[in-house]
This record gives C-alpha cells, structure tokens and sequence, in this order.
C-alpha cells in the first residue's frame, strides 16, 4: 500500500496551492464576509480553468477521470486557507456518485460541472437520523415516477445548487434520485451554520421526480447511498487535514513570536506538548485518511476504515482547533482574528455527517460484522 504521491498527483497538488495561496488570504477573506455571497464565484471559475473542477468528471465529460485521491489533495488545500467554494458539495458528494452511477443522460450534468456552470449537492442529514445512508425520507410510487416527502436539514449550498441528490427509503428500499430543486413541492430555506458556509433546510412536500431520475436504479439504490457516504465522509476528513495543518501552523508562529515572561511562548512545556499533541493528531488524520482514500479507489470494502478517517476528522479536529485557539489567549477568542475561523471551521466538519460517538458506534459495528480490510497485502 504505496500512499506516495505521483507525479501527476504532486502537480496537481502544487497547481491548487499555488492557485489558493494567491487568491485566498486572511483578508480577501473578510472581504467576502463582508459581500455576503454563498461562494467566490471568480475563483470557482479560475480553478475551472484550471481544469481541477474536472478532477474526478470522466474524459468523456471534459474532466480529467481521476478519482477520490486525488479529490482528496485538492480539498486538503482548500481546508489550508479555508476557500470559502462547493468543491465537497459539487465534486464529492454530487459528481463521483452520478460518475459512478449515472445513465448518459444523468452524466451530461457533469461536463457543467467541469466547466463551473453547475453546483451539485447531497441532502444526507435529517433531524434525529444518525445514520445518513439510511434515509427517513419518504419516496411513494405514481404513475409517471415518483413523489418525496420529509425534511433534510443543513444541506450544503443547498440553495445555490442546480442539483440535488436526494437519498430516500420506499417499501423498505433505499433510493436515490435526481431533484430539480425548483421543482414543485420542493422548499428551501436557508440555515445558519457553524462556520460561515451556506446551508438550507429542504422540504419535499410531495415534491414529483420523474421516474429517470433515479440514481443507479432500483437495485442499486442501497449500494448508490453507501458509495455517497462513504466519499462524502472522506471528503471531510480531507478538508479537516487541510484546515487542521495549517491551525497548527499559524499556532506554531504565533507561540515561536509571542513573548510572554520574557520568553517566547513556545518555549514552555506544556505549551510544546500541547502542540506537539496537535502534531500527532494531524499525522493520525493524515495516515487514516490515506488509507480509506487507497480503499475507495481501489474498490475495496472500506466502511470501518472510512468511519476510522472520519472518526479521526472529529476527535482530532476538535483537539486541534481547541488547542490552537487556547494557545492563542485572548486572540483565539476574537471573532476577528484568523484562528477563529479554523475554529469554526473544524467545529463543522466535526459533527458533519456523525459526530465521534456516532462513528465510534459504526466502527464497533463494522469489526463485529468483518466489514473491515486486511491490514496487511495491500497488493493481493
């Protein structure tokens, strides 16, 4: 199990930190909380030029067809400098699934995607539902197709988006289908998230899907659910690596620059082993992270090792961003200053399709189950 980079990767990754780190600065950043717009619509166009909103659409879409590592190493540069965009939303949650398990027709969507003329997203979480490949969403046959009814809540870009995936459960099959979100019988209000990104509660009342517009078909809607997750997960636990390295970067300057009892900050213990502590969380995200990525393109089974790189997103995630602001002071405190904002940040990402215990519980239940990879013969 080789988690080096390739060459194509390594430039890929360079190209999205060299397009980030020019365009995303701490104080571009209080520039568009000040526009109030859902996303940076310049740099979702120049990152399209770029070819990277094309990472994971198939060549035969204008993309590029890689797939999740490499998704991975571009989110992970987002979370670095917190590029406030619908890559997680467009590329993980909505591109791969309809890649993976779209008819020519679903597909065409993604040469949009390529190109920036489409936001795609996933309704996954609803109000008492912890496990989010499992839906409460009620789907009902009709003549023509279909109808939706229930509540998804904290949608990402629900309200910007052009599509939405909709997992569902019908005569006790999981389905997933296809929403025009200006559809009749679909309402969307807008919710105020942890961090600044847009979220929506979305409400099928009745709302009719025509019957192409299920995703994978009727057999593999449990399967199309699962896959969603499972990406959509590690997709998270990437922008959580991204967002938690560069907290513990910014912590390490100030802590190194900081003089406090005429000494540099930094240079007292318990403030070395808390960052230190840090260091190792990030290193644990990193290398769980990797492996249930390897997992996923490889098509092995993956569901505790996914959880695992999840779990590790929100227990680490929560240490990291907690130590960063306390070894801040007062700053860490100040809605203003930058820590603050990976702090939310990584608040979101946390709770985000299950929270530790949640993930913990799934863990337990994927080892009872044997759902899990050999740790060893990566190459068998």
């Amino acid at each position: 199990m080789d988690f080096a980079l390739s060459e194509e990767q390594q430039s890929l990754r360079d190209l999205a930190a060299q397009i980030f780190g020019d365009r995303v600065t701490d104080e571009s950043l209080r520039a568009f909380d000040r526009d109030g717009h859902a996303y940076d619509a310049g740099l979702w166009q120049t990152l399209a030029e770029a070819g990277l909103l094309g990472l994971a659409v198939p060549e035969e879409q204008g993309g590029l067809g890689f797939g999740m590592a490499e998704l991975a190493l571009l989110l992970e540069e987002q979370g670095r400098v917190l590029a406030p965009l619908p890559l997680h939303a467009t590329l993980v949650a909505g591109a791969l699934p309809v890649a993976a398990f779209g008819t020519d027709a679903q597909k065409a969507v993604l040469a949009r995607v390529a190109t920036g003329q489409a936001v795609l997203t996933a309704a996954l979480e609803e109000l008492g539902n912890t496990d989010p490949a499992a839906p409460v969403l009620r789907a009902a046959r009709t003549n023509s197709g279909w109808t939706l009814d229930g509540v998804k809540i904290a949608v990402p870009y629900g309200a910007e988006a052009d599509l939405l995936l909709v997992p569902a459960r019908c005569d006790g099959q999981i389905l997933v289908f296809l929403v025009d979100p200006a559809a009749a019988g679909v309402e969307i209000a807008g919710q105020r998230s942890t961090s600044s990104q847009p979220h929506a509660e979305i409400r099928f009342n009745g709302a009719a899907v025509a019957a192409d517009a299920l995703l994978g078909g009727e057999e593999q809607g449990g399967a199309v659910a699962r896959f969603l997750v499972d990406h959509a997960r590690a997709g998270l636990a990437a922008l959580q690596l991204g967002i938690c390295q560069d907290a513990l970067r910014r912590t390490a300057a100030y802590s190194s620059e900081r003089i406090q009892f005429g000494r540099p900050l930094g240079s007292m213990q318990a403030v070395q082993q808390r960052a230190a502590d840090g260091f190792i969380d990030v290193e644990a995200m990193r290398s769980t992270l990797q492996r249930a990525v390897w997992l996923l393109d490889n098509k092995r089974e993956a569901r505790a090792e996914i959880a695992t790189a999840k779990y590790w997103a929100a227990m680490g995630g929560h240490r990291v961003s907690h130590s960063a602001q306390h070894l801040h002071g007062g700053l860490g405190a100040d809605m203003d200053y930058p820590i603050h904002r990976y702090f939310l940040a990584a608040k979101q990402v946390e709770l985000a399709l299950g929270g530790a215990q949640p993930l913990l519980s799934e863990i337990g239940r994927a080892i009872a189950a044997g759902r899990t990879a050999p740790l060893a013969g990566a190459n068998a």
